[in-house]
């Protein structure tokens, strides 16, 4: 499980803001920017659930499992190479039955496949982003001696 610690910055009805630093893994991401809507500072803030009723200041565990980390990175990362590959094997396939040069074939339908991808990505994403399991969650109060730094 990824947990990073944070502050509640914010509550309205059911929902609460925390407030967090990016860690070091986040300097590497692409996706690094759009996390953040206003700036590019360290300081990004998330929308939870408040599981824990939690007030403005209190300082929490945020976390988020890991097995739908390892779905989404294989979704991201694995899938459109899959579909690359499998179309270039299919147009290669079916580049004997049209009469056409076979890189040519397999180099369209590659591309193609390659490119429906990331609609299908679209797709499973606004699935998924409706799901809990693919959403971080407040884990707990942090303890006293623990050290947060966002404030």
């Amino acid at each position: 499980m990824v947990t990073k610690e944070g502050v509640i910055t914010g509550t309205i009805g059911a929902n609460a803001w925390v407030k967090t630093v990016r860690s070091k893994s986040c300097e590497s991401c692409e996706s690094k920017d759009s996390c953040q809507e206003a700036s590019k500072a360290q300081e990004m803030t998330i929308q939870l659930e408040n599981t824990l009723n939690a007030s403005i200041g209190d300082r929490v565990i945020v976390g988020f499992k890991t097995a739908p980390l390892l779905k989404i990175t294989f979704l991201l990362y694995i899938f459109p190479v899959l579909m690359l590959i499998a179309g270039a094997a299919t147009g290669d396939t079916l580049s004997a039955k049209i009469n056409t040069d076979p890189s040519i074939t397999s180099l369209l339908s590659g591309a193609l496949c390659f490119a429906v991808s990331f609609g299908v990505i679209r797709l499973i994403n606004n699935a998924w982003a409706k799901k809990k399991e693919f959403q971080p969650f407040l884990m707990r109060f942090t303890k006293k001696n623990e050290n947060c730094q966002p404030s």
